[in-house]
C-alpha cells in the first residue's frame, strides 16, 4: 500500500488533479469498505452540526470494521502529511471530525456489533463504536429490559463519540458521565494497533481514550454497563424565580442517597418574557398547560430558573404510590407554588425527548442552519458571579434556544480520564445551545461566535473558574490553560498512543509529526 500512497503524497502538495482517485485505488486495495473521493461524500464529511466551518477531506472512508480503521491509519503514518478523523454521526459543533487534506472515517459505516455479555452479576453490551446511543436504548429495552446507566440528552450520537468527550445528562449525578458506566474499550491507536483495553488490562490507554478528544485512539467498540429499565417516568419542571434558591435546591437533590432523591436532575434558563423559542411558553410539558405569570413575584427579574426532575417507576406501581413519593421528594422544595408541570411517559419517550424537537427543527430548516453552541463546566464556589454577569446580562434575552444549567458531582468522574474539570466537588454544566433561523447571513453567526468569545473573557476577567466542555482552542497556550496541571500527562499519553500527531487534527492540539517536532525540542534543551 506503501508503494501506492508516495506517488500520492508527492502530488499533494501541487494538487495534482487525481490525487483522489489515487489515494481510493490504493486504500481500496486491501479495505473489506470502500473510499469515496466523490465530491458529495466528501463534501458531508466536511460539514458538521456546527455549520461554521467546511473542510473537505481528501476522501471518506468507510469501515467495515476494526481492521479496515487500522488499515487507514497504518497507511496515513507512512505518509508524511495525512492525517485521520473519526466522523460519527456529524454532530460536532467547530469542526473537530474534519480533516483538512487528511482522511475522514464514517464510524457509522461498520459492521453492526451487538450483544449482551454478563460478567459478575452484572450486565453489559458490546456495541460498536460508531452505534447511535437511540439504537442502544430500543435494543437493549424491547429486547431485554435493560438500559444503559447514563445518557446524553440527544441521542442520535455515536458511542465512541461520546465516549470520546465524556457523555453528560441528567442522570450524571448518580452514576457519572458516560465515560464512568464503560468497562472495556476495542482501540485502533494513532499507531495502527487494534487493541482492548479495560481498567485492569492496558488501562493507560483505556484512561486516555475516555474523554481523549480523539487525540489516542479511535474507539472501534464499547462494553457499556447495563441495570434495569423503568417502564414509565413522570417528569416534573419547577419555576424560580431566584438563582441562589434554584442553585441550592439542584445541589441539595444531587447530594442526596439513591431513594432520597429523584432519577434525573437538569435545569435551564429562560425569558422571563413571551419569546415562543425562549420564553415562559417553553416551560410548560402536557399539551394544553399554560404558564401563568400571575404566580410570579413582582420581584421576578429578566430571567427565571426551571429545575427539571424525573421519577422512574413501573406499569405495575399504583399511581397513588408514585404520587406519594414524588411530594415526599418534592418536599421542603422552594419552587414558585402553582409552577409546577409534570407529565407521565414511557423511559423511551422521555429519553428520546430531544427527537421531537429535532423532527420540528429539520421541518421548519433550522437544524440546517449554523449553531455556534457554546459548552462550559462551571464550579460551583463561581457560579453565583457567572449567572450575573452572563444569564442576568448579556444572555437577558436567551440565545435563541435552550440555556442548560445544573450541577455534577465530581465524584462521579474518574480522575484517570482526560476530561478536564474545576475545581471542587460540586461543578454545573452550562449549554448555550443557540439555534439560528434559516439562510441566516454569515454577519449573524459571526456576532454570536463573538458573543460566545466575550463569555469565555467574562470568566477570565472576573476569574470565574471553568473549563470548555467540547473544547476548542486555536494555540497549545490555550491548550495548556485548558488542562492545566494535566498537561504534561496528556503530552505523555499523546507519545505513547499517537506520536506523530495523525489522529483528530482539526483539534489543533497537536501538529503533524508531534513526536519528531517533541525529540527536536528535547535535543535543543539538551
Amino acid at each position: 500500500m506503501i508503494a501506492y500512497l508516495e506517488p500520492f503524497i508527492q502530488d499533494n502538495d501541487s494538487r495534482r488533479p487525481h490525487d483522489g482517485s489515487s489515494l481510493c485505488e490504493a486504500l481500496e486495495l486491501q479495505l473489506q469498505g470502500g473510499v469515496s473521493t466523490d465530491s458529495r461524500d466528501t463534501g458531508l464529511a466536511g460539514k458538521d452540526f456546527g455549520g461554521l466551518y467546511s473542510i473537505t477531506p481528501l476522501a471518506l472512508v468507510r469501515p467495515a470494521g476494526a481492521d479496515d480503521v487500522a488499515k487507514v491509519v497504518k497507511s496515513a503514518l507512512q505518509s508524511s502529511n495525512l492525517t485521520v478523523a473519526a466522523r460519527g454521526n456529524g454532530h460536532s459543533i467547530n469542526g473537530q471530525a474534519m480533516a483538512d487534506q487528511g482522511l475522514v472515517v464514517d464510524m457509522r459505516a461498520m459492521e453492526d456489533h451487538f450483544s449482551i455479555v454478563p460478567i459478575n452479576g452484572l450486565t453489559y453490551a458490546d456495541v460498536s463504536g460508531g452505534a447511535l446511543w437511540e439504537d442502544v436504548l430500543k435494543r437493549c429495552v424491547s429486547s431485554y429490559g435493560l438500559a444503559p446507566r447514563s445518557w446524553t440528552d440527544y441521542l442520535s450520537l455515536t458511542v465512541g463519540g461520546t465516549l470520546s468527550n465524556g457523555g453528560v445528562s441528567g442522570q450524571a449525578f448518580r452514576y457519572g458521565p458516560q465515560i464512568s458506566n464503560v468497562a472495556e474499550l476495542e482501540v485502533v491507536t494513532g499507531k495502527g494497533d487494534i487493541v482492548i483495553c479495560s481498567e485492569n488490562e492496558n488501562s493507560e490507554l483505556f484512561f486516555s481514550v475516555l474523554g481523549g478528544l480523539g487525540q489516542f485512539g479511535i474507539i472501534t467498540r464499547a462494553r457499556v454497563l447495563l441495570q434495569p429499565a423503568p417502564d414509565m417516568v413522570r417528569w416534573i419542571r419547577l419555576v424560580y424565580d431566584e438563582f441562589e434558591r434554584f442553585a441550592g435546591d439542584a445541589e441539595s437533590l444531587v447530594r442526596r442517597s439513591e431513594g432520597d432523591s429523584f432519577d434525573y436532575v437538569e435545569g435551564f434558563v429562560f425569558s422571563n418574557n413571551d419569546d415562543p423559542l425562549t420564553g415562559r411558553s417553553t416551560v410548560p410539558l402536557a399539551s394544553g398547560a399554560v404558564f401563568d405569570s400571575s404566580h410570579l413575584p413582582e420581584t421576578a427579574g429578566s430571567v427565571l430558573y426551571c429545575l427539571e426532575v424525573a421519577v422512574h417507576y413501573r406499569n405495575n406501581d399504583q399511581v397513588s404510590t408514585v404520587d406519594t413519593d414524588v411530594e415526599r421528594l418534592l418536599s421542603g422544595l422552594g419552587y414558585v407554588k402553582g409552577l409546577r408541570f409534570q407529565v407521565d411517559l414511557s423511559y423511551v419517550q422521555f429519553l428520546s425527548r430531544v427527537k421531537r424537537a429535532e423532527e420540528e427543527a429539520i421541518a421548519n430548516g433550522v437544524w440546517d442552519a449554523p449553531h455556534p453552541w457554546l459548552n462550559l463546566f462551571v464550579s460551583k464556589s463561581d457560579i453565583v458571579n457567572f449567572d450575573r454577569a452572563v444569564f442576568k446580562t448579556l444572555l437577558k434575552n436567551g440565545v435563541g434556544g435552550p440555556m442548560l444549567v445544573y450541577p455534577l458531582l465530581r465524584s462521579r468522574w474518574d480522575s484517570r480520564t482526560s476530561v478536564a474539570l474545576p475545581e471542587g466537588e460540586v461543578f454545573y454544566l452550562v449549554a448555550l445551545l443557540r439555534f439560528t433561523p434559516p439562510n441566516s447571513r454569515p454577519a449573524l453567526v459571526d456576532k454570536l461566535v463573538e458573543q460566545n468569545r466575550e463569555i469565555v473573557n467574562i470568566c477570565h476577567v472576573n476569574c470565574i473558574d471553568f473549563k470548555l466542555y467540547l473544547p476548542h482552542y486555536h494555540s497549545e497556550k490555550e491548550w495548556k490553560l485548558h488542562f492545566g496541571n494535566q498537561w504534561s500527562r496528556f503530552v505523555e499519553r499523546k507519545t505513547l498512543f499517537d506520536p506523530m500527531a495523525i489522529l483528530a487534527p482539526r483539534q489543533k492540539i497537536f501538529a503533524r509529526d508531534f513526536l519528531i517536532s517533541k525529540l527536536q525540542f528535547l535535543k535543543q534543551k539538551a
